[in-house]
């Protein structure tokens, strides 16, 4: 069970490390806060989103679902629309001048944004199933938990480290151009995803 779960910590943080439209959103909801509880709103429901898709893979539940091609393609469209509405948000923070005194976004839109940056991200499910999903497989009884709950505590952990990193650097930022322009590189990285995501999900396919 031991290995199991080192292998289950060690791989979900491998895929999560990389710079994605979760990390951006909930990272800018740390840095924009006055206060870190301000963001928990957004890290605890990126946090269960991620949990929830780990529980669907690792049931093959998820992979069932995405058997579906019109679905997979619908998901794809959905998502790359999101991102690009979700990058002219970010930008539109970052050049207004109020932002200096803001505290990010209202709990409410804060959960609705984490869901929609979760659930209509198919690169990150699609992750979820063909890698935590599949390696899941190898295991089986209190192994198979135990690997499972090692890939959502990495979740958890990494989504309240994003906030505290955030709140950390908007701290020091007392004026707010480092955070305007750390806003701006992150719209465009989510423009960027955007774009990649229409590619690989429409386009290519």
């Amino acid at each position: 069970m031991l290995g199991a779960a080192i292998h289950g910590f060690f791989l979900a943080f491998g895929l999560i490390l990389p710079l994605g439209v979760q990390n951006v959103f909930v990272f800018n909801q740390g840095a924009a806060g006055r206060k870190l509880r301000r963001a928990l709103p957004a890290v605890l429901t990126a946090a269960l989103g991620d949990t929830i898709l780990i529980v669907l893979a690792v049931l093959g539940v998820s992979v069932l679902i995405l058997s579906w091609a019109w679905l997979k393609i619908a998901l794809f469209a959905a998502g790359a629309v999101f991102m690009i509405y979700i990058g002219w948000t970010i930008w539109r923070d970052a050049s207004t001048p109020a932002f200096d005194g803001a505290t990010g976004l209202p709990a409410k839109k804060q959960v609705v944004f984490a869901v929609s940056v979760t659930f209509l991200n198919p690169h990150a499910i699609l992750d979820t199933v063909g890698v935590i999903g599949t390696s899941s497989m190898s295991y089986t009884g209190g192994a198979k938990w135990a690997f499972t709950l090692a890939t959502i505590l990495v979740s958890w952990i990494w989504f309240g480290g994003l906030a505290l990193a955030g709140k950390m650097i908007g701290s020091l930022d007392q004026g707010g151009a480092m955070l305007r322009g750390i806003n701006r590189v992150s719209a465009l990285i989510v423009w960027g995803m955007a774009i990649y995501m229409l590619y690989t999900g429409l386009i290519r396919n």
